[in-house]
């Protein structure tokens, strides 16, 4: 949140009231990926990621012009690499067609995987926290503005659709609308992943979620979680069914150092990005 109110304040003054009047809810589930990560052997240092996040958006408060968000800047980062994008790019198809995109994601990102894997409930409980909090706000008929980052928009891209078709939610929920998405660092234009998702194998009307009026996707140069970086082409389908209103792709520089070193995946580089401040502001015109 305080990533979010400071690239308005930066760039969009006046629209700071306007934000901090705005209901703000958090779907939370890092609980349920805690036990995935535990269960593998990951360890967690609360205290010093906390503070290395609060060094970051620090870092980045200090870069008061929009216009330094911008290539030159980011090619001064320190361990910037292009090559974890350029592999994903390289290796996602050959690997999807041989069947080993999973098995190398839970290598990578074992709560993503395990977000896929049917023999868990991992994936199943997730969507039950994100759906539950998007229909309380759904039943006061807000407007709504959906932000998702990384497996998130995947996890909100299942619920969408669920609350769309599911029939256990359709009769309540399928005329409620989100009237902006944005997704952030997205992995929904890989294919591996489209395959997996909720209604990937049901016919064209039924495929994809109705309940989006515009969608924003914001992606980052180097970012290997959306190295397929536009989604428009991908879900071009939702335009030609009436299904969304637009779809729009923006390319961007994540400006984000975590431990010393580029990150260009981290949250805290798109919630503060400009391209992130314009898109809240204008929803908020």
């Amino acid at each position: 949140m305080a990533a979010l109110r400071a690239g308005v304040e930066r760039d969009f003054p006046g629209q700071v009231s306007g934000f901090d009047a705005l209901q703000k809810h958090i779907a939370w589930y890092g609980d349920l990926a805690e036990k995935i990560l535990q269960g593998a052997g990951r360890k967690y240092d609360v205290d010093l990621d906390i503070g290395d996040r609060r060094n970051a958006l620090n870092a980045l408060r200090e870069v008061k012009e929009r216009k330094r968000f911008g290539i030159r800047q980011y090619d001064q980062l320190p361990g910037k690499s292009a090559i974890p994008e350029f592999v994903a790019d390289l290796t996602a198809p050959v690997l999807g067609s041989v069947g080993l995109a999973m098995p190398l994601l839970g290598s990578v990102a074992k709560d993503f995987a395990a977000y896929f894997d049917a023999k868990l409930d991992f994936g199943t409980n997730v969507r039950e926290r994100v759906r539950t909090k998007l229909c309380e706000i759904m039943d006061r008929n807000d407007r709504i503005m959906l932000i998702t980052h990384g497996t998130g928009s995947v996890v909100a891209y299942d619920v969408l659709w669920q609350l769309s078709h599911d029939s256990d939610f359709k009769e309540q929920y399928g005329d409620k609308k989100v009237e902006s998405w944005v997704t952030l660092g997205s992995p929904l234009g890989d294919g591996n992943v489209q395959k997996r998702l909720l209604g990937a194998k049901e016919k064209t009307a039924e495929r994809f979620p109705a309940n989006v009026i515009s969608w924003q996707n914001v992606a980052a140069e180097d970012d290997y979680t959306c190295h397929d970086h536009t989604l428009a082409d991908d879900y071009k389908k939702m335009l030609k069914q009436h299904l969304v209103s637009a779809v729009y792709d923006y390319r961007v520089f994540n400006l984000a150092v975590r431990y010393g070193k580029s990150n260009p995946h981290s949250s805290i580089g798109y919630y503060i990005h400009p391209r992130t401040a314009k898109i809240i502001s204008d929803w908020l015109d």
